[in-house]
């Protein structure tokens, strides 16, 4: 099994070629794929990865899911609801899924979520020789996968955009995120790794 530096020198062999046409999409779409227990080590690959980058002349941006989902909640009106629901001494299975589907709900609702990284991707268009890392995709359980957010953004990716993917990879484009979600073949991006 490739480690994950020798996957990401395979994606990044990748960008430095280009894509071409692809049967998956057009879009500059990628997925470094890694087991769920190494989430921790890519972590503390992207510094290396950038300084990889930068010697090779390109630049490296970064868009974190946690970051943003967190800006997102907090900015909430309902919060200090939810807050206190957490601390009421009844709390159990069903009010744990009432809550996560109501933050889903906020996520999902003018698609916030999906227009603050498409702000992101348009504030970097026509930036030569620059890259998107979307990390910390953990943050996304268990609101939603990010398959629906990039197909939701299809069409839309202006720069080479690499999602840095806690999961197993079950085929060619079939993903199991966090190795816990059932398969998911709908994914429209190339794959690295897994």
């Amino acid at each position: 099994m490739a480690s994950l530096r020798d996957n990401f020198d395979q994606l990044f062999q990748c960008l430095r070629q280009g894509r071409g046409i692809s049967n998956t999409g057009e879009d500059p779409v990628y997925y470094l794929v890694f087991p769920p227990h190494e989430m921790q080590e890519a972590k503390r690959q992207i510094k290396e990865w950038e300084a990889k980058l930068k010697i090779q002349g390109w630049a490296l941006e970064t868009f974190s899911m946690a970051e943003t989902i967190h800006g997102i909640f907090q900015a909430n009106e309902f919060r200090d609801v939810w807050l206190a629901s957490e601390m009421d001494k009844s709390f159990d299975a069903e009010s744990l899924h009432t809550i996560n589907q109501t933050l889903t709900d906020v996520l999902l609702a003018g698609d916030l979520l999906k227009n603050r990284l498409l702000a992101k991707i348009e504030s970097l268009a026509g930036r030569a020789h620059t890259i998107l890392f979307v990390t910390d995709l953990e943050a996304l359980h268990p609101y939603l996968r990010v398959g629906a957010l990039e197909q939701k953004l299809q069409g839309k990716f202006a720069i080479p955009t690499v999602f840095l993917y806690p999961g197993i990879r079950d085929g060619k484009t079939t993903l199991r995120f966090l190795g816990i979600y059932p398969p998911d073949g709908n994914y429209r991006s190339v794959h690295f790794g897994g």
